[in-house]
């Protein structure tokens, strides 16, 4: 018992961690922007690029960028006047939230078969 208090006291040490992260990707139009940051291959893009690809408006797209920003999604390169955008990929959010996901499977999975049923359940 005293094993899975420890694991309740780590679960909720992690999502604190990933809070932010976990609010900056949970927008709709923040996912848009991801999913157009993955497509430019690492090379970055531009704010310009970048509203091409979701069809939102410059300021939104720099409002989103600087909230992904913020939570440490994504990083910004300067060349010249310019300014690039990119998923940050080393020694990320991405990697502690995997940590989450995977100590909250590990915790579902430990879980007896009774005590699953009454998360299975749909009334």
């Amino acid at each position: 018992m005293e094993d899975c208090k420890d694991c309740m006291l780590s679960l909720s040490s992690e999502f604190k961690d990933c809070q932010k992260a976990l609010i900056a990707i949970g927008d709709e139009t923040r996912q848009q922007i991801i999913i157009a940051l993955l497509e430019s291959e690492g090379h970055g893009s531009r704010v310009g690029e970048i509203t091409m690809r979701t069809h939102l408006s410059r300021s939104a797209v720099s409002h989103h960028l600087q909230i992904l920003k913020n939570a440490d999604i994504i990083d910004m390169r300067r060349e010249g006047t310019m300014n690039y955008y990119f998923i940050k990929a080393a020694d990320t959010q991405w990697s502690k939230i995997l940590h989450l996901v995977t100590l909250v499977n590990e915790i579902i999975q430990t879980m007896p078969a009774e005590e699953k049923e009454l998360y299975n359940r749909t009334e």
